[in-house]
């Protein structure tokens, strides 16, 4: 039940995220960092990071309600949040402090991606042992 509430919340969690990216780019990333997306170019790209981010949320609610995409999801989970904060840290490391949002996203994808980590190392460790269980 913990595995599934975790899918479901981390799913939860990004679509605002998504749509805040790529529903209306021009008009939620101005009102939310001061960044003019002005080309279609830009405005293409923030789509398809939209695309990307509601694609992570039907695997994860795909995981969350079918057993045999669990640990999928969990992997794809830890994979997502863990790659979105490397970049992150790098970005603070070469770019320096960006807006504080940004800095709260960081802390949660490291927080969830460990805890997707920990989730699965359960969830395979606690198959281990009914296997071996007669």
């Amino acid at each position: 039940m913990k595995t599934r509430a975790f899918l479901i919340f981390c799913a939860v969690g990004l679509v605002p995220i998504a749509l805040g990216y790529g529903a209306k780019p021009s008009a939620s990333l101005d009102i939310l960092f001061g960044i003019t997306v002005d080309t279609t170019n830009l405005t293409h790209i923030m789509r398809a990071v939209m695309g990307l981010y509601l694609g992570m949320v039907v695997l994860w609610v795909w995981g969350a309600f079918n057993k045999q995409m669990t640990a999928p999801a969990l992997v794809s989970c830890a994979v997502f949040m863990l790659g979105l904060a490397a970049g992150r840290i790098l970005s603070f490391i070469v770019d320096g402090m960006p807006h504080w949002l940004l800095v709260v996203y960081a802390a949660l994808e490291i927080v969830l991606g460990l805890v997707a980590i920990a989730i699965y190392k359960g969830t395979k460790l606690e198959e281990k042992f009914k296997a071996t269980k007669y």
